[in-house]
């Protein structure tokens, strides 16, 4: 296991607790009298793991499924293979059902990705948020000391910390937000927006994916909250109300570069990367991959692809589009929806232009194994990312890290928080623009390969200056130290 960095232990915190959704384990019964247990994948146990193993730490999460015989035993088994413990939140169907698959993703998704007319803003919702909320609150302050550091996350747990506070809690409590933040005109949609700015206003430091997610929050607190003062000279905002000074900062989510890169460069990589491009000979690969939900753009994309083949008649046999679609949230009926469409746009396209030896778009509904996702990257010749909106985007930053060729060319949406660090060598686009992104695909395929080269050579560069642990540093950073001017 990599340790944390040095700077993340010179910090004064003792011991930490994670609180989000999930735990960071999946349970799956093998039967009806067993369970298996397996890490999850993804950044924040990637980086959070470490730290709390060397500490001692705490992870408070719902495990992942309302049957409560076994599990106390199960989770203690993890926990000492861990290294840290894991705390579950007990939720009921129906509290999942209002609280998660409700509030948070009917309501709080689509309002913060800037996709207004996908909200249902039902009033019951909102209580189940709140008592779930409180849930939460409750099992961390029956089982956090006086000197642990809280660090809350993500858009389901908004009130954690007010709820902490009401319970008299005094310790530092951190929060940070891995989607997007709206703009004022945006956010004031939301029936309960002074609840939430106001609950987010009792952590002590607030963190944000970008520079332009902090100014929207910090322009809404300015116009919708009385008698605060807010310091935004500095990298890290200060605002002073009349409980608390909370520190308001911009603090990019990465990846294990150095993990990536590893993997990516293994045999078993190597050999399947191989037989990718045996598979799909003489032809660019162009890949998408994206979890199925309308703030990834996938539609849009396929739109685009066809538009680049309508227009450019030399892409026809010498380019394939690759298009992973990891399944999510298959029992709502807007992804049931946009499934049906993504699939109807592949069989138009490779019904209209498909050639005896050549496909234009491979279609893949189901999710990767690491190895075999390794193995895209690499055998990809262009990554096409289009979200519509998106917090960070890592796949986005994956792909830099698993392209140890350095020959990759990759097209990432402007809506996306990646862009904001990889936009001097990737190529931006907007989205919507269906004839621009067309563009640059076209832009992309008769890129020279030492122009491709140089690009993906600073694309990588700056992910791994700027990776998973560092994000971790410079969150802990701002919630420990005094000095807040980087």
């Amino acid at each position: 296991m990599r340790q944390a960095s040095k700077r993340t232990n010179e910090l004064a915190v003792d011991r930490l607790v994670i609180v989000s959704n999930r735990l960071p384990i999946a349970l799956t019964r093998v039967d009806m009298e067993q369970w298996q247990v397996q890490p999850s994948p993804g950044g924040l146990v990637t980086a959070l793991a470490p730290l709390l193993g060397e500490r001692g730490g705490l992870w408070v999460g719902w495990p992942g499924t309302s049957e409560k015989d076994d599990l106390d035993e199960l989770l203690a088994a993890a926990s000492r293979d861990l290294g840290y413990i894991l705390e579950p939140v007990s939720l009921t169907k129906e509290e999942i059902n209002q609280y998660y698959f409700g509030f948070s993703n009917e309501i709080i998704w689509p309002l913060f990705h800037d996709l207004q007319t996908r909200c249902n803003f039902a009033p019951t919702y909102w209580n189940a948020y709140q008592a779930v909320n409180r849930k939460f609150a409750q099992v961390v302050a029956g089982k956090a000391r006086k000197e642990d550091y809280i660090w809350v996350h993500d858009y389901q747990l908004m009130l954690v910390g007010k709820e902490l506070r009401s319970m008299g809690m005094e310790n530092k409590v951190g929060f940070f937000l891995h989607t997007p933040f709206p703009p004022l005109d945006m956010y004031i949609k939301l029936p309960w927006r002074m609840q939430i700015l106001s609950a987010l206003l009792e952590y002590d430091v607030v963190g944000f994916q970008t520079r332009r997610d902090r100014n929207n929050f910090v322009y809404c607190i300015e116009t919708m909250l009385k008698g605060l003062h807010v310091d935004a000279r500095k990298q890290v905002s200060t605002v002073m109300t009349p409980k608390r000074e909370i520190r308001i900062g911009s603090f990019p989510i990465s990846i294990d570069f150095k993990d990536f890169a590893r993997q990516a460069a293994s045999p078993v990589v190597v050999q399947a990367t191989r037989q990718l491009r045996e598979a799909i000979p003489n032809q660019q690969i162009v890949l998408g991959v994206d979890r199925l939900d309308y703030s990834k753009g996938i539609p849009e994309k396929l739109q685009a692809f066809r538009n680049a083949l309508e227009r450019f008649n030399d892409l026809r046999g010498k380019i394939t589009l690759v298009q992973i679609v990891v399944p999510s949230r298959e029992d709502i009926l807007q992804y049931q929806a946009l499934k049906a469409e993504i699939e109807g746009l592949v069989g138009e396209i490779n019904g209209e232009f498909s050639q005896s030896e050549w496909i234009p778009v491979h279609y893949m509904f189901r999710s990767l194994e690491r190895t075999e996702l390794l193995a895209y990257y690499r055998a990809a010749d262009i990554a096409l990312i289009t979200s519509l909106k998106d917090g960070m985007n890592l796949v986005a930053k994956e792909y830099c890290a698993a392209n140890v060729d350095k020959n990759g060319v990759e097209i990432l949406s402007e809506f996306a928080g990646a862009a904001i660090q990889l936009r001097g060598d990737a190529l931006l686009v907007n989205p919507y623009d269906i004839e621009g992104v067309a563009d640059a695909i076209y832009q992309s395929y008769g890129m020279h390969i030492d122009e491709r080269r140089q690009r993906m050579q600073r694309l990588r560069k700056s992910v791994a200056r700027r990776d998973v642990f560092w994000w971790v540093d410079s969150f802990l950073q701002a919630a420990f130290t005094r000095d807040l001017t980087t």
